[in-house]
């Protein structure tokens, strides 16, 4: 299955930490606030987690919050999915941002 999602990066930008500690895990939050503009990095990552969503919605699977679904970083830069234990699926990710959009496709294999 499939999912997809695209968002612009404003909706991410100056931001209270409760709006992100509401979508985001402590790992994922400061990975982005590493960044000198972490904004698009908070794009990307809701797009993934909404983009999995979508796909694993579209096969049955119910996650229960956005922080259920971990996007997080290989050393050789490419993002990955954690998810809960009780899911056992293999997830393929990409994510992109670029100028005021980010975006991310995910490909939950059955």
């Amino acid at each position: 299955m499939i999912g997809v999602d695209i968002e612009d990066i404003s909706r991410f930008e100056n931001k209270a930490d409760d709006f992100y500690k509401r979508l985001f895990t402590d790992s994922e939050i400061n990975y982005c606030k590493s960044n000198k503009n972490p904004a698009p990095h908070f794009a990307a990552r809701f797009c993934a987690k909404e983009a999995v969503f979508k796909a694993l919605s579209a096969i049955g699977i119910n996650i229960p919050s956005y922080k259920s679904i971990e996007i997080l970083k290989e050393k050789n830069g490419a993002v990955y999915v954690k998810l809960p234990q009780n899911i056992n699926k293999t997830v393929h990710l990409s994510i992109s941002h670029e100028k005021d959009k980010a975006i991310a496709f995910a490909i939950i294999e059955k």
